[in-house]
């Protein structure tokens, strides 16, 4: 298999992209009431399932790569090397591109959507009170939070109950993972961990 080439054209550091971020299902993926209804088949794919692949990035070892347009994301790994998730990213135009760091984790992280998704999908706000963190939370079972400056972005890398939409373009701007590979993304990574979105 050839080294993986990231490009880092089309980098750009979005400030308006947290006025979009929220993080949680786009109107498409919200039933009435939670929990979502699930398809016959947990991966639409089989291309997105967690692979070892050799990387030749230039980030550091222990840090987080996210390429938007391949729906994959990368835990860099010395010697050349980084585990390949497959990955659901935001619907164009809410898609958060630049660095940040890992602020903050949460297993079984509640949800709440922000103003600016309400004011998108009014649907939304039967949740403004937020949805508690469990199985039926649509960030999944873990969340890495993205912070730049030491600020919330309000973009996640969490898990999802929907593995069929990884491989998509279809959240409200953050990275997801299923569930089984965001517990093994959240295990590995501690605070601090740098994430570039390309």
């Amino acid at each position: 298999m050839a080294p993986i080439q990231l490009s880092r054209r089309g980098f750009v550091l979005s400030g308006v992209a947290t006025l979009l971020a929220g993080c949680a299902p786009s109107l498409q993926e919200v039933a009435e009431p939670l929990p979502f209804a699930s398809p016959p088949s947990p991966m639409a794919d089989p291309r997105f399932k967690r692979q070892h692949v050799p990387y030749s990035g230039s980030e550091a070892p222990g840090s987080i790569v996210v390429n938007v347009d391949e729906r994959f994301l990368y835990a860099v790994e010395p010697d050349g090397w980084a585990t390949r998730y497959g990955a659901a990213v935001g619907e164009e135009g809410l898609t958060f591109k630049g660095q940040a760091k890992v602020g903050r984790k949460a297993e079984w992280p509640s949800w709440k959507p922000t103003a600016d998704m309400i004011g998108r999908k009014p649907r939304l706000a039967q949740y403004a009170d937020g949805v508690p963190g469990g199985e039926e939370n649509p960030l999944g079972a873990r969340a890495l939070y993205l912070y730049q400056d030491g600020r919330d972005t309000m973009f996640r890398i969490h898990g999802t109950n929907e593995p069929w939409m990884i491989g998509t373009a279809v959240s409200n701007g953050c990275i997801r993972l299923s569930n089984e590979d965001i517990t093994e993304l959240y295990d590995r990574t501690p605070i601090g961990t740098p994430v570039l979105v390309i």
